[in-house]
């Protein structure tokens, strides 16, 4: 069979000398086809760069016209600043013309003011000062003729004359307090202390007063003595009479302090116990620890032990032992047991061992026998 070998034409394929030629040209194909793919490769990456450097002329471009702009903006400020320099230069000038102004016009008001060394002697009329200063004739009145501060805050307030009867009249003239009585017509008791008269105690007027005609020599060397102690030892009282009644025997004790406990009665250990200052110092000399003081509640019972130490320890409780020992009641534990109703039901409700091994083979009492399988043997006591 012809075999197409290319330029060699059909041949047989171990004896056509083109076959080296075939080889030859189809590497030089595979060759030219790679340098193909490489000039692709190479073209693309020239498209990448082409692109990136049209990117990179773009940004420049508009840094440039940023730039620029800066630049404008620069020279606009620039040019604001020169005209405010300007501005300020002659707000300096305007400034220093008014200063110079003031300061005349400062020289010119102190020529003409008054001084305050010369204690308002420069002024060239007090009369027309007074009006000014808005004073009126008051200003030039004695004090003398107007109304005091006892007479009134004004002198609107002051007591006129024509409000002063003839009598007022002559009391308010007086001269002294003396003469003021004598017109009021008081004796010398008006300016006896009330001391030396009978109170309200003693009676509405003086004829009630306690008189001394009724007081005993004792009960006068009662009444006269000038405080409590001297009249305690007029009564003959002794120092009871200024003890606090809790220094004694109370009623409790007995009816007279003989009843009560006598200090010889309290042996040594006794008196170190009733003088204790309160309970804690009274357990300390008891010799009493803080199990004393502490519930009962927190010791072991009885039941659990004649001691603490006959206790059921916690370490002796498992988890689950845990969970069961402190439920509050018998259906509680049963919950945590698993136990259905069948725990707390009469073990007579159930079929015994006899009746089957469960109870769902026991015979039940609603159950129909049949005749034709029984054997001989007794049913409830009774022959079939």
């Amino acid at each position: 069979m012809g075999i197409f070998r290319g330029t060699g034409g059909t041949g047989d394929a171990t004896t056509d000398a083109t076959a080296s030629q075939v080889g030859t040209d189809a590497a030089t194909a595979s060759t030219k086809a790679n340098e193909a793919s490489s000039s692709a490769t190479n073209a693309a990456t020239s498209e990448t760069n082409a692109g990136n450097s049209a990117t990179a002329a773009a940004s420049s471009a508009s840094g440039a016209s940023t730039s620029a702009s800066n630049a404008s903006t620069s020279a606009t400020a620039s040019s604001n600043s020169a005209t405010a320099a300007a501005s300020s230069a002659t707000a300096a000038s305007n400034s220093a013309t008014a200063a110079a102004g003031s300061a005349t016009d400062a020289s010119n008001t102190l020529s003409s003011a008054a001084l305050k060394a010369n204690n308002l002697s420069d002024l060239a009329n007090a009369a027309t000062a007074r009006t000014n200063l808005g004073l009126g004739t008051a200003a030039t009145t004695a004090a003398s003729a107007y109304a005091t501060a006892a007479q009134g805050s004004t002198a609107d307030a002051a007591l006129a004359a024509s409000a002063v009867s003839t009598f007022g009249g002559t009391l308010v003239d007086d001269a002294d307090a003396a003469a003021a009585r004598t017109t009021l017509g008081l004796g010398t008791a008006a300016t006896t202390a009330a001391s030396a008269y009978a109170t309200a105690a003693q009676g509405s007027t003086a004829d009630a007063a306690l008189v001394a005609s009724t007081v005993s020599t004792y009960g006068a060397s009662l009444i006269d003595d000038a405080n409590a102690g001297a009249a305690r030892t007029t009564l003959g009282l002794g120092t009871a009479a200024t003890t606090a009644a809790s220094a004694y025997a109370t009623a409790a004790q007995g009816s007279t302090a003989d009843a009560a406990l006598a200090a010889s009665a309290v042996s040594t250990f006794g008196g170190t116990l009733v003088d204790d200052a309160d309970a804690a110092a009274a357990r300390t000399t008891l010799g009493l620890g803080s199990a004393a003081t502490t519930a009962s509640s927190a010791y072991a019972t009885a039941a659990q032990g004649d001691t603490a130490d006959a206790a059921l320890a916690a370490s002796a409780v498992s988890t689950f032992g845990g969970t069961l020992i402190d439920d509050a009641n018998a259906g509680a534990a049963r919950t945590t047991l698993g136990l259905g109703t069948v725990a707390t039901t009469a073990a007579s409700a159930y079929a015994t061992a006899a009746q089957g091994t469960l109870a769902a083979s026991a015979l039940q009492s609603t159950s129909t026998l049949n005749a034709d399988k029984m054997t001989t043997g007794t049913l409830l006591g009774g022959t079939y």
